[in-house]
């Protein structure tokens, strides 16, 4: 059984504990789990879209940076293109969003190309994939070390470490052939009031309002952003909701076996600002679950499993979906869906 190394922090206002923990955390992991360091190991992070108050800020990895300096590791934040319009979806504009949001200690790099063009396909004969695109400067680091918020999704359910392997390390064309089977739907009539938040917040300009809204299926790339901001309830998923979000979720685990094919990676996860979305959207989040605190592990489905059985025991209730993928993560050998949890 994997084990996951788990530290309580109260609060995410506290930097310095935050922080320290989490190097904390990996000093643990390491010594526990003789794990041996590569000479160049990449920070995987995501830098939060532009508007959106609830993702990870770069002062709560300062731990985690100055260890690897400390050891003369040569690191980086690396991260990869969106597939939708906005502030990541060019590798300038990507490394000038993530300068704003404080992310300097650290070279940035985009390690799918300028236009998320750069990318190798990795082999892995799976159910939906044959192949993955992923980014060519994640398939050529040996080791990274994996910086994922734990958060709701849309249609994941949750986002957690595998969703930082699978949908953060695939090029453009990758996290396309992620999205392309969900597909959300306007009811156009007395449900939808017209009032243009969708259309303001769709990354595609898939969406048309007017006498009778739809949502071009041309242009969609089912990231469900729309179904996240309507106030009206008026935007769903097709009737084949459950099966679609199911597919998403296999598509994920598939894209996270290959990101870390042939890796030693480590994985710390930061269960702070449990928000009801992604931090992909450019907005103000609502939190839905209160701070918990650190986890740490070289599996990526258990430290997930962990991080959901902890949150759904701090709230007293089902937090998120989406326990799926771990079944299928595990069926596919991405990892254990099981874990010993070790309290730091």
């Amino acid at each position: 059984m994997s084990k996951v190394y788990f530290k309580s922090v109260a609060s995410y206002a506290d930097t310095g504990a935050v922080s320290r923990s989490a190097s904390e955390l990996l000093k643990l992991l390491i010594e526990k789990e003789n794990i041996a360091l590569e000479n160049e190991i990449p920070l995987k992070v995501h830098f939060g879209e532009k508007g959106n108050d609830a993702f990870i800020t770069a002062d709560k990895y300062d731990g985690i940076v100055d260890f690897l300096k400390e050891r003369g590791i040569k690191s980086c934040f690396i991260e990869t293109n969106a597939i939708y319009s906005g502030s990541r979806m060019t590798a300038d504009k990507h490394i000038r969003l993530a300068h704003e949001h404080g992310f300097t200690k650290l070279p940035v790099l985009i390690a799918d190309g300028t236009l998320g063009e750069d990318y190798r396909e990795i082999e892995i004969d799976a159910k939906h994939f044959k192949k993955c695109k992923i980014a060519s400067r994640m398939v050529e680091a040996r080791q990274m070390i994996v910086l994922s918020h734990f958060k709701g999704h849309m249609l994941a359910g949750f986002g957690g470490a595998i969703k930082q392997l699978g949908m953060g390390c695939a090029a453009r064309g990758g996290k396309l052939e992620q999205h392309i089977a969900a597909r959300p739907f306007i009811i156009p009539f007395f449900v939808c009031k017209k009032c243009g938040s969708c259309l303001r917040h769709c990354p595609a300009g898939a969406i048309k309002i007017g006498f009778y809204s739809r949502i071009d299926g041309k242009k969609c790339i089912g990231c469900a952003a729309c179904i996240a901001v309507c106030k009206h309830n008026a935007i769903f998923i097709n009737p084949f909701k459950i099966q679609f979000a199911s597919k998403f979720r296999e598509k994920i685990a598939e894209y996270a076996l290959a990101a870390q094919k042939g890796k030693k990676n480590i994985y710390i996860t930061y269960a702070f600002n449990i928000a009801k979305g992604c931090d992909c959207e450019g907005h103000s989040m609502k939190m839905v679950a209160g701070d918990v605190g650190i986890f740490a592990s070289c599996d990526p489905v258990a430290i997930d499993l962990a991080c959901m059985d902890a949150v759904d025991k701090k709230e007293g209730r089902k937090v998120f979906g989406g326990r799926d993928i771990l079944a299928y993560g595990q069926k596919i050998g991405l990892g254990r869906n099981g874990y010993e949890l070790i309290e730091a």
